[in-house]
This record gives structure tokens, sequence and C-alpha cells, in this order.
């Protein structure tokens, strides 16, 4: 599943593209991702302009200038591509569900082998209030999350540190991978309980989640499997984890001297080293 860095690099992607440009054409060629796409989806968006793009969370905001919000998540295995005007369009791919021609004549087209994605409609006044938007909690890319935010969040809370982490509701878009590499640099149990970070530990972490976040934005997000940018570069920052994914290799910590291990934590696997992360 693509995590908050995914999405944001997808985001930067379709921004020159679709920002400010009006829509030629749009063309939903199922009837069903996850979810029924709008029976008006043609009509809705052709012809409309695109204000701007935004990110909340997993999910990417298209925000029209009649107030129409498009809501669009990638899924497990959605992609975004994106073919520049005079340039010739592929041709269509069995999964290709969702095409923009925008009037300068890019073309950019959602392909969705598992259909697990979904392009929703909402109006600009109702987006915070919508039921997958509302009750997400602040971005951790933003001022809104900050130490005081992480210690009321974790307060009294008996889950593990990673589980309350991958609350959506405590810090909006983490996700698997991203929580194991801040709280392996953090030097923290995945399987510590929540309220036990409280304090110190929370403080240094704000900081970490940032970190490893900017850093997988700037290396175009992780693919693991289905991921691609929208130039069909692939992401690398999977080159650089240093505890995710790496089960029995030697932790990276100077002087650690441990192994990384793999425990698995709601259906999830958590990569951790034992000897550093207490």
């Amino acid at each position: 599943m693509p995590e908050l860095p995914e999405v944001e690099t997808v985001r930067r992607g379709l921004a020159p593209v679709l920002e400010g440009a009006s829509i030629r054409h749009a063309e939903a060629r199922v009837p069903k991702l996850r979810f029924d796409l709008p029976a008006d989806f043609s009509k809705r968006l052709t012809g409309n302009r695109v204000e701007r793009l935004t990110r909340r969370s997993k999910y990417i905001l298209i925000e029209c200038a009649d107030g129409l919000v498009v809501i669009m998540h990638l899924g497990m295995s959605g992609r975004i591509s994106i073919t520049a005007p005079g340039l010739p369009a592929p041709d269509v791919q069995k999964h290709d569900h969702v095409v923009l021609e925008t009037e300068t004549g890019a073309r950019i087209v959602y392909n969705d082998a598992r259909r697990f994605g979904l392009w929703l409609f909402t109006d600009r006044d109702a987006v915070a209030d919508h039921p997958l938007i509302k009750g997400i909690g602040p971005e951790p890319l933003g001022n809104a999350f900050n130490v005081d935010v992480l210690n009321a969040g974790l307060v009294g809370r008996k889950s593990p540190i990673k589980a309350a982490l991958l609350d959506q509701t405590l810090v909006a878009g983490l996700g698997n991978i991203y929580v194991c590499e801040a709280l392996w640099r953090a030097g923290i149990h995945p399987a510590r309980p929540a309220h036990t970070v409280v304090g110190t530990e929370a403080e240094k972490l704000v900081p970490i989640i940032r970190d490893v976040l900017t850093e997988a934005i700037a290396a175009g997000g992780s693919t693991l499997r289905d991921y691609a940018q929208v130039d069909g570069e692939l992401g690398y920052f999977q080159h650089r984890f240093q505890a995710y994914g790496r089960e029995g290799e030697p932790c990276q910590k100077p002087g650690c001297g441990g192994r990384i291990e793999r425990i698995v934590q709601s259906n999830r696997s958590s990569f951790f080293c034992a000897t550093c992360q207490k």
C-alpha cells in the first residue's frame, strides 16, 4: 500500500500538469473500483478547470473551479502515468480505468489491477466532513503535529507504539514501512506500550518521523511491488532502509552489534533491532 511519501510524490508529479488546466475529456472505463465511480464522472469533469492538487493523509484531492473536489486514493496497486502534450497516446492497457485529457493535450491515466483504489466526488465545503477525511489526525510534516499532540495521543494507550503511530486519528499518513524506520532511528521497540513513550522519547520521535518522510519524498518514495512515479520511474528509498525488510542483517547503528529481527503485529511485519531498540 503506497504510504505518504509515495502519495506526495504522485501529487507533485501531477501538479504541474493538472493545476490550472482545463479537462477536455474525462472517462471512467469501469463502473466500480473500491467503491462505485460517480455516475456523472465524465459530465462533471469534462470542461472543468483544476485549480490545485492537495494531499490529505494518503488521499490526493483534485480541487476544481466549480467547487467539485475529486478524492483519489491509489489503493494497493494504483498507478498514475502521464503522457506529455504532442506525444502519441500509449496503447490502452487492460487495467487502465480512468483517463483524463487536458486542453493542452496531456493525458493522465489511472491503472489499477486490483481495483482497491478510489475516485470519489465531494464539494469543497464538504471535504473536511467527508467520511474518508473526517477524523484524520494532523499531517506529520505540518506544524499541527508536535510533541504536545503526540504526548496527548499516547497518554493512557496500552497498545504497542507501532500500532499507535499507524492510527490515522493520531497522525495522518504514516504506514508500516516508515513507522518501522522511524522507531529504529529513535531506538524504540515497536512492541513498547505507547504510553511509555510519552515525554523525552516522544520529543525525539517527532523530528525523526519528519526526517524519515522528508528523505523518502526526496527519494521518490519506496518501490516494493507496484508503485512507480508518474513518469514511470521507480522510487528508490527502499535502498536506504535500515530496518524494514532487513531481517537477519546486522544492525547499521554504529557500535550496536545486534541484528534486525522480525515480528508480526496486527498481521503486519515489524522489523527492529532488539539490541538498540528498547
